[in-house]
């Protein structure tokens, strides 16, 4: 949905909790897992009634460096981070963040389970016809995760839709079930898989022979476990990157936190926390939300 990179435990859904806690505006910041909140009309001010009540309620993954659930049960992440910041400015002092599946993520938000989307929920034409995205936070790439030496030597998406033996796995509702599908990748050759570490297991017990995830992600997730390698970012997935995404209704939340968002990109914290996470916030400069929202998928 992020402090010492261990990425993609997504904590699944069944358990969908929620931060209680300050998250301070600081990357150390933290908040901890509560139970979610009641719902919220669709038709609220949504910045009038978080200023009220003093929270905002976010849904959130558990993919480092996006967003990371510690094993205390504080939140934190490159996302969460920038939003608890951009927060703090319009006003609101709390977030809580609600862990959930990436294919809820939208669902969710539509059901005003939660206010926001903070995870790394890239942009695409399918995304962004349901939701209002923020400008981006962050720009990312993609690589694949594969057995030590790359012995199938998959590299590109034309790699994969070349071989019909070749395994991948992915997140379901993830963006990169997004990349393969609109390349007509066969259902048949795509291993839906939990989390990262559920990803990492695959390639270990041949059931995959890559993994399909963002550079970063994977990077992380290598730290920890050397059985894989990472590849350079994959040429032929499209640019990507991500923002906060709020109900269609509330437009006004929308322009507030964009305005908010803007004057904070300036300011050397939001550098800090991009440099915390591993993210270029130079790579930011110049994309918006209307040219990473013409991805197909």
């Amino acid at each position: 949905m992020i402090a010492n990179l261990t990425r993609r435990n997504v904590l699944q859904g069944a358990g969908v909790a929620a931060l209680g806690a300050v998250f301070a505006v600081v990357a150390t910041g933290c908040a901890t897992v509560t139970p979610a909140g009641e719902a919220v009309d669709g038709g609220t001010d949504l910045l009038a009634l978080a200023k009220k009540q003093g929270y905002l309620r976010v849904g959130i993954a558990n993919e480092p460096p996006y967003t990371q659930v510690n094993s205390d049960g504080t939140v934190t992440g490159c996302e969460p981070d920038v939003l608890k910041a951009v927060c703090k400015r319009l006003g609101i002092d709390d977030v809580q963040g609600i862990i959930t599946p990436y294919e809820s993520m939208i669902p969710g938000l539509q059901a005003n389970r939660w206010d926001a989307v903070a995870a790394g929920l890239f942009m695409k034409q399918s995304r962004c016809a349901e939701v209002l995205y923020s400008e981006p936070v962050i720009v990312s790439t993609e690589s694949f995760g594969v057995p030590v030496g790359n012995p199938k030597n998959i590299l590109t998406v034309a790699d994969v839709l070349a071989d019909s033996s070749l395994r991948i796995a992915v997140l379901p509702g993830g963006f990169e079930e997004g990349i393969l599908n609109t390349a007509k990748v066969p259902a048949s050759q795509q291993i839906k898989v939990n989390d990262g570490r559920s990803g990492i297991e695959a390639l270990a017990a041949d059931r995959a022979d890559a993994f399909f995830l963002p550079t970063l992600s994977l990077r992380a997730l290598a730290e920890t476990d050397t059985s894989f390698e990472v590849t350079e970012q994959v040429p032929d997935a499209p640019r990507t990157g991500s923002g906060a995404a709020f109900r269609t209704t509330d437009t006004a939340f929308h322009t507030a936190y964009n305005v908010e968002l803007e004057a904070f990109k300036k300011t050397p914290e939001f550098k800090e926390i991009l440099d915390l996470w591993g993210f270029d916030a130079a790579a930011v400069e110049g994309a918006t939300a209307d040219e990473l929202c013409q991805t197909e998928g």
